[in-house]
């Protein structure tokens, strides 16, 4: 821990900052700039994106030099050695440039994927805020970081590394963990579209989309299967059970149904709706009469049920920390080695041939976490790769989609890394 004085000290022994990269500078991208650029030792040298006007906006609002915008690499590697931030919107630029590490945070799979892989092999750390992404080929970008003497990790911030260390502090105590979780933060409006989100994501200063991928469920799906797989729980079940709970009772709820709970097994993954959200948690139990007594007494229930709860988590605000424990100690904060989830993915409408599909939080589908196994056994589509498909059979709304259903864009990046992966069988 006390990650500034470390980063301070270390880059004075390097004699200059570490150059750190954002892809993507809208709200999450724009959040962790703000708050990564204000910590000793740590630069934000530059930014891609689409929109060069967001990056004069986060330029502007992060530093008082003038960023040197320009597509042309020996410009910006000049500027680089200058000391100068740079901005520019093509992502092929980035493995030929000396950063450090590497942010992606589009959101995008395909995107994600694209970065992720160009970074890692030219050597540079990579850290995502994109769960999206890592659910999809999060096994495969970890090996191929150690391939390449790097990191690859998942950002702080999001729930699923923060209900991790909730898992891991349960562990390391020995205690048995029966669930782990998050509250979810939006009403769950399993149809629902940017544009039946609109007026609220505009009064919430957020991007339609984004917001949609909250309110149909899909963020929180994402989340949860990343959750269960760099713990090795296992879900409650396709698409989770979701009771609306409080911090209160989450002891009671996530009990086992022998003990009045809604729990078939213990060790599982899921989310609940109620005051429980903007948090994270962990269940937990113990059968050592004296333990449940101290834990009694220190105002944790009556057991042998305990939940421990995580009031906030700080999204991009507080992802920096990722970067501090790459740069510092050679560590990720969340990767997954093999999957036991996957995230499959149902129509929002009807569908008919030739249509082609949209991203993640838009108007076509929505994501919902699975077994593996059984995903694998119905032959269902890892919704990381539904983006720009063709639907080739006529599909009906609420209907899940297996690759008999569409056409998958092959051209993509994250397409071509599934294979790898699963010809690895990770």
């Amino acid at each position: 821990m006390h990650y500034s004085p470390r980063l301070k000290k270390l880059s004075e022994q390097k004699g200059r900052d570490f150059k750190i990269a954002v892809v993507g500078v809208g709200q999450m991208g724009r959040g962790f700039a703000s708050q990564c650029n204000k910590m000793p030792g740590l630069q934000i040298a530059c930014l891609v994106d689409l929109d060069v006007e967001r990056i004069k906006k986060v330029f502007g609002e992060i530093t008082d030099q003038t960023p040197v915008l320009s597509e042309n690499i020996t410009d910006l590697k000049l500027a680089l050695e200058n000391n100068q931030p740079i901005g520019f919107t093509n992502i092929d630029l980035l493995p030929e440039l000396n950063l450090d590490v590497v942010v992606e945070a589009t959101g995008v799979p395909n995107i994600g994927a694209h970065v992720a892989e160009s970074s890692l092999k030219s050597k540079k750390h990579v850290a995502v805020l994109n769960v999206e992404c890592d659910v999809t080929i999060g096994p495969l970008l970890k090996k191929l970081a150690e391939d390449n003497g790097v990191v690859y990790t998942v950002c702080h911030g999001d729930e699923p590394i923060e209900a991790k260390a909730l898992v891991d502090f349960a562990r390391d105590l020995s205690f048995e963990v029966v669930c782990a979780g998050k509250g979810k933060n939006n009403p769950f409006e399993p149809l629902s579209t940017p544009d039946t989100v609109a007026e609220k994501a505009k009064l919430q200063n957020m991007n339609p989309k984004m917001l949609c991928s909250f309110t149909d469920g899909s963020k929180t799906m994402i989340e949860m299967a990343a959750l269960a797989n760099a713990t090795g729980l296992k879900l409650t079940k396709r698409g989770m059970i979701g009771p609306e709970t409080t911090v209160k009772n989450l002891q009671k709820t996530y009990a086992l149904k022998s003990d009045g709970g809604i729990l078939e097994e213990s060790g599982v993954v899921d989310y609940c709706t109620g005051d429980v959200a903007p948090g994270v948690f962990v269940v937990i139990k113990t059968d050592d009469e004296y333990v449940r007594e101290e834990m009694t007494y220190l105002k944790m229930g009556d057991g042998p049920y305990f939940a421990l709860h995580r009031p906030y988590h700080l999204a991009s605000v507080e992802a920096p920390i990722s970067i501090a424990k790459i740069l510092l100690d050679h560590e990720s904060s969340l990767v997954c080695e093999k999957r036991i989830t996957e995230v499959i993915a149902a129509t929002k409408k009807d569908l008919n041939p030739g249509d082609s599909l949209d991203g993640i939080g838009g108007y076509c589908y929505r994501g919902i976490a699975d077994i593996r196994e059984d995903a694998e056994r119905e032959n269902l589509v890892p919704i990381g790769l539904l983006q720009n498909a063709k639907v080739i059979r006529p599909l009906k709304t609420g209907q899940l989609i297996s690759f008999d259903d569409v056409e998958i864009d092959t051209s993509q990046s994250i397409v071509r890394l599934r294979k790898e992966q699963d010809a690895l069988g990770l």
